[in-house]
């Protein structure tokens, strides 16, 4: 307690001193994406008015601007005013923005100057429906998020993510599966710690919110630079380190203990890096000899992040990015010395032994031939890795382990080698030409046994080692037809070379801005998405013996996606938005022998279904209607009200229409912040969010047959018939952020599951008690997390 006194006194004369921080950044053509020379950039209502111009480059520099909230103009001739409202200053970090100005289109001699001040505005031009740029400020405010980006973007119209223990991405009852994951322009793995091949989500994500960049969301009907995905596209990108001064970040929470370091290489060089590592929380403390009841299952990973910017006066620029970890859990069963057959972490019956990883890097270049025309190339390796094995346990009637036999083991490699190109020529302010393609060349090393639990005979059901590739092409044209009608089109191309399955997929987007404030838009599409690569290579015994590739002819699944909306900018910073959609999927496998199985009901798991004699042969819809209500931070406070109302159905190869497994029928969430301003800069904060959704569908479990065969058997026949009771969370965040002389601390608690709701995640058979057991989702949840930055 002393030391604590000692430290206040010592901090108080440095946070009475008049503080000041600087705001950097650089602005740039949105359609062109060239430098714009002499923007002038400014703080509106200071007095003396701080603001810049931008030099030769496009870069500006504001220097002495008061710490709190700030809003920015930018104007340059000729084009629209930008507006970015409620930028944060502390003292620990300078500021460094991208600014995209569009250009006028003069319809008349009259122009009309006008600011924009939408936050959700993407960074791809070509988007006009079903998409969303998020602050990546977003993910560190709203509570529940922990952090990770995913786990924001279940806020989202559209999203589903009732799911404590995994980040999945479900969009628009599509399988989180559907969903694209893309970094820096290349398509990438599982970035979540503890996934495994074919999946999108996992329980803790690898991606870190103090490297990300401002970025893009999509739920439908992307543009066409896209492909590979039927749902939805996360399209990240990674921020340039600070090019003139060394900065330091130091942060322990839930998600890890980690490190971060930018900064110049040099004073006479714009060139830049950013370095950030993670370490698991829990396994620092499981070292240091703290047990937090996890017994053996101590999650061990470990992440590092980096992107090094060099731009160049004749070459162009380059970039070199990467994102890898590595995870590991032990569950161990058999350490259970007074074993609880109901409890759900974990399995007393099971010896489970996991390891994941995956990793990326690549080289960029951007090369301007002249103001209007830019080539971007990028090279990247890519890989990831899991592996599993499960030992089954016997025990006595006093619970103690007898016996143990081998169950199942996995051994998954895949390594990808990518390259992508793409020209961009904006003609003149009412059309712009992208055109690019991509080559990723795929090496899988696939092995997977198990032991048949019906006949107990041993099975290898993958061992591939071999190779394939998937090659895209693509071109896209936006036409500003005029200052109120805009028109964005293309066609994606893709080619699986394992069968040569093919697509050509045309895309439409049309936006028409009823005035100032109010826009309509619609947009279609079709899009095709190969399957989980292991899938192509599940074994089936053949009649001599032999393993045969039952699965290798599978063509895409394909959807064809329609998207209404309207927008609505009631005043300068509330938003309303509306969407109806509709999506037609076909060719989805199903298998050959009448059954309920469809893949478009695999993902939110950690395996995918290893069924063999598949067929494109399984047809889906979706449908909803989507509203979002949205107060963007102003006056110390925000909002952000989204629900969705939707139904996901699908067809097996019974020709039986049934729920699929993420038919929750409806979201809903409120989410709520304020800021309190306290003398000297700093800054008390408070957020809440409420979430209320449809239970999650289950296919009921068959007791008797489980009994007699000794595991869970399921009722096909009722296959998602089963609806859990609806779920609820309420999460409360508060937090406390210090700004002392050149050093940012924050300090938050976010409590998640305040009311600690029982919300049921799965059901399953406890061979133990011969019972079906149910398996609750997180209780009351205290996050807590500490960060400084100088």
């Amino acid at each position: 307690m002393k030391n604590f006194i000692v430290f206040l006194v010592l901090l108080m004369p440095s946070l009475s001193l008049a503080q000041t921080q600087t705001i950097r950044g650089n602005v740039i053509d949105q359609q062109s994406q060239y430098p714009l020379i002499g923007a002038s950039v400014y703080i509106p209502g200071t007095e003396p008015l701080l603001g810049s111009a931008t030099d030769q480059d496009g870069f500006f520099e504001i220097k002495n601007v008061p710490l709190g909230r700030v809003s920015l103009k930018v104007s340059y001739l000729g084009y629209k005013e930008r507006l970015i409202p409620n930028i944060l200053l502390t003292s620990g970090k300078q500021v460094n923005l991208n600014i995209q100005l569009e250009e006028q289109f003069f319809s008349s001699e009259e122009i009309v100057i006008t600011a924009e001040e939408d936050k959700t505005l993407v960074n791809n031009e070509l988007a006009v429906i079903s998409a969303r740029g998020f602050d990546v400020e977003e993910s560190r405010r709203y509570a529940g998020s922990r952090n990770d980006p995913a786990r924001m973007a279940s806020n989202y119209a559209g999203v589903s993510g009732a799911n404590d223990a995994r980040n999945d991405i479900i969009i628009r009852g599509n399988s989180p599966t559907g969903l694209l994951w893309r970094l820096e322009g290349i398509d990438i793995p599982n970035p979540n710690h503890f996934g495994t091949l074919g999946s999108t989500g996992g329980p803790v994500g690898m991606l870190n919110n103090n490297v990300l960049d401002n970025s893009d969301f999509f739920t439908g009907a992307f543009p066409a630079e896209y492909g590979n995905a039927n749902a939805g596209v996360f399209d990240l990108k990674f921020r340039n380190g600070n090019n003139s001064k060394r900065e330091y970040l130091f942060q322990i929470g839930f998600n890890g203990v980690e490190a971060g370091i930018e900064g110049p290489f040099s004073k006479n060089s714009r060139a830049s890096y950013l370095v950030n590592y993670r370490y698991s929380t829990l396994a620092v403390f499981d070292a240091m000899g703290l047990d937090f009841g996890t017994g053996s299952a101590v999650p061990q990973y470990q992440d590092l992040s980096f992107k090094i910017d060099i731009p160049t006066e004749k070459a162009g620029r380059f970039g070199i990015f990467g994102l890898g970890g590595i995870s590991q859990i032990d569950l161990f069963g058999s350490e259970e010395d007074d074993p609880d057959p109901n409890d759900a972490f974990g399995d007393i019956n099971n010896d489970l032994a996991f390891e994941s990883g995956t990793g990326v890097v690549g080289l960029t270049h951007t090369y301007f031939f002249n103001p209007n025309t830019y080539s971007e190339i990028t090279l990247a390796v890519s890989g990831s890795y899991s592996r599993g094995e499960n030992d089954s346990l016997t025990r006595d009637n006093e619970g103690q382990v007898i016996s143990r036999f081998f169950e199942s083991a996995t051994d998954f490699n895949q390594w990808r080698y990518s390259l992508r190109a793409q020209l961009n020529r904006k003609i003149n302010n009412r059309n712009t030409l992208r055109i690019g393609g991509s080559v990723d060349l795929l090496n899988l090393n696939l092995v997977d046994s198990m032991l048949n639990q019906e006949t107990q005979e041993f099975m290898v059901r993958q061992d591939f080692d071999g190779n394939t590739s998937l090659l895209q092409a693509y071109a896209q044209w936006r036409f500003r037809i005029s200052e109120r009608l805009v028109l964005n089109s293309g066609l994606h191309y893709q080619q699986l070379t394992l069968n040569n399955s093919r697509a050509f997929e045309p895309r439409f987007g049309l936006q028409y801005k009823i005035n100032s404030s109010q826009n309509l838009s619609f947009g279609a599409g079709l899009h095709s998405q190969l399957q989980p690569l292991q899938v192509y290579f599940q074994n089936t015994a053949g009649s001599n013996g032999e393993n045969l590739l039952t699965n290798e002819e599978l063509d895409f699944t394909r959807s064809i996606h329609y998207v209404l909306g309207y927008d609505n900018s009631i005043n300068d910073f509330l938003r309303l938005k509306v969407e109806a959609y509709y999506q037609q999927i076909y060719d989805a496998p199903v298998t050959q022998r009448p059954s309920s199985f469809s893949l478009l009901n695999a993902g939110a798991d950690f395996e995918i279904p290893d069924e063999d004699s598949l067929i494109n042969d399984g047809t889906g819809y979706n449908y909803g209607l989507e509203l979002t209500l949205e107060k963007f931070f102003n006056r110390k406070y925000y909002f952000l009200v989204t629900s969705s109302v939707f139904n996901s159905r699908y067809e097996g190869s019974d020709g039986i229409e049934r729920n699929t497994a993420y038919n929750g029928n409806y979201v809903f969430n409120i989410l709520f912040g304020k800021e309190f301003a306290v003398r000297n800069k700093n800054a008390f904060f408070i957020d809440t969010k409420v979430t209320l959704a449809g239970g999650r569908r289950f296919t009921p479990i068959d007791l008797s047959a489980s009994i007699e065969q000794g595991f869970a058997v399921e009722d096909d026949t009722q296959a998602f018939d089963g609806q859990f009771e609806d779920y609820f969370r309420w999460d409360l965040k508060a937090g406390y952020r210090i700004n002392a002389r050149k050093v940012t601390h924050e300090f938050f608690v976010d409590v998640q599951n305040v009311t600690n709701r029982d919300n049921i995640l799965n059901q399953d058979y406890n061979r133990s008690t011969q019972s079906i057991r149910r398996i609750n989702q997180l209780g009351i949840f205290p996050v807590v997390q500490y960060k400084v930055q100088f």
